[in-house]
């Protein structure tokens, strides 16, 4: 009987582990992907607005590209601020505030009537969105153990696709309206900031920052994921600052390879409604209905993708092989088919590129400690977000220049294949190497290095 007591323990500590991740996932995850859904719609809402505000107010390409990009100025100087504040101040309080501000100034977008509004109303949303995706990375690695996090991640970053599986119909319909005198384009914009203020206020009340602060879990639950995230973090020496992180070698490749990838990724995001608009002639509202179908599929493999890579413990081809896959989409944009089915499986491919995101921020969550990683987390996505201006910005003025897409598809597929073979080329193991600049000496600990 005595040998027997192990054994007979071992079910419940197993089905208490269970129990609580599933309670986790069920009461954070719905609301953070309902959140992004929002941020999504509220930061490239423009993308569709930009068929009116051109017929209406007489804008460029030039002057669409300038609008989306110039919203990365600011987006990106508050990331790594913004990832620190959450994971030293308050990650509730932080979405928060974050979500009214935009959801205020994605309605104010309503009233633009020249270029310069346009660009200084996107330059302040920029700001005010700067620390909600950092700062959800950093947090689910706060409630989420390292076998469960890329599927979470993935969870969470589905709204992407979603997001434009949604908003592209409504866009379309929206744009063909127009109500008490005022354009479809115009009221895109107030009706889709209207969410933003509303979930904003109720994620001061719905999100719990840490663990322990949850009252919705019970004390075995809060001593279960506690222990085992604490089981997790990787040790750190007092010698590894903030700044060995930011500078070491292996982050600055991790965040370069981000801003490579992030080139294509905005420009297939802001122009696709344009491209199958121009290379399909069809109208707004079927354009807003086809634009659908590619996040629709992303939506699938991105769920598939993150499940896999927490299956079997690989990160870099998971992340790798959505944005070679881009390449392929980019390619065969440029013969322009004349087929409307062939036209929109290539868009599909270049899509695709989001599916690479959950698996390839889950990198430095799990390998370096907390303040460190929401510091790189802040910093690499901060490198791909000065691609959301550089990137719509150069393709648009491509564009303007050439008549053609085919330069912009050409230099997204070029980008595509360089930051999937970056990707390749980053140090595998369960921690990224701390280089000292001055030295070269690793200041990470030793980590077991084996797989899961």
């Amino acid at each position: 009987m005595v040998g027997s007591l192990p054994s007979a323990a071992v079910p419940t500590s197993v089905q208490l582990g269970g129990h609580t991740r599933r309670h986790i996932a069920a009461r954070l995850l719905p609301f953070l992907f309902l959140l992004y859904v929002a941020n999504y719609i509220d930061r490239t809402n423009l993308a569709y607005a930009a068929l009116g505000m051109t017929r209406d107010l007489g804008f460029t390409d030039r002057n669409i590209g300038l609008g989306v990009g110039i919203f990365f100025l600011t987006y990106v100087a508050g990331q790594t601020p913004g990832a620190l504040l959450v994971e030293r101040w308050s990650a509730r309080r932080m979405i928060g505030i974050s979500m009214i501000t935009w959801g205020l100034l994605t309605m104010l977008t309503a009233e633009v009537h020249t270029p310069s509004q346009l660009y200084l109303v996107r330059f302040a949303l920029g700001a005010a969105e700067a620390a909600f995706f950092p700062g959800v990375i950093v947090y689910l690695s706060h409630w989420f153990i390292r076998e469960d996090r890329a599927k979470a991640t993935s969870n969470f970053m589905a709204a992407i696709p979603l997001s434009f599986v949604i908003g592209s119909p409504v866009a379309g319909w929206i744009l063909g309206h127009t109500w008490c005198g005022y354009a479809g384009w115009r009221w895109l914009f107030v009706l889709e900031g209207i969410p933003a203020i509303v979930l904003g206020a109720v994620s001061f009340f719905f999100l719990t920052d840490w663990p322990h602060q949850a009252t919705w879990l019970t004390s075995a639950q809060r001593d279960w994921i506690q222990d085992r995230l604490r089981e997790e973090a990787p040790s750190t020496s007092p010698r590894i600052s903030v700044w060995h992180t930011l500078t070491s070698r292996t982050v600055l490749l991790l965040a370069t390879a981000s801003f490579i990838n992030y080139l294509p990724m905005y420009s297939f995001a802001f122009w696709i409604p344009t491209m199958l608009k121009n290379l399909s002639g069809l109208s707004d509202v079927r354009v807003g209905v086809l634009g659908a179908i590619p996040y629709v599929v992303t939506f699938v493999a991105m769920q598939v993708n993150g499940w896999h890579s927490d299956r079997s413990g690989e990160r870099h081809w998971h992340s790798a092989i959505p944005i070679l896959l881009a390449v392929i989409g980019a390619v065969g944009l440029i013969s322009q088919p004349r087929s409307l089915f062939v036209l929109v499986a290539f868009f599909t491919l270049g899509a695709n590129i989001y599916s690479y995101l959950p698996t390839f921020f889950a990198i430095p969550t799990e390998t370096l400690s907390k303040s460190v990683a929401a510091a790189a987390v802040g910093m690499i996505n901060s490198f791909g977000s000065v691609a959301g201006f550089a990137g719509p910005y150069a393709f648009g003025y491509l564009h303007a220049q050439t008549k053609s897409f085919s330069y912009g598809l050409a230099g997204m597929a070029l980008a595509s294949l360089a930051g999937g073979m970056m990707i390749l080329c980053a140090p595998r193991g369960t921690n990224i190497p701390i280089v000292d600049g001055e030295n070269g000496r690793n200041l990470a600990p030793s980590l077991d290095s084996s797989p899961r």
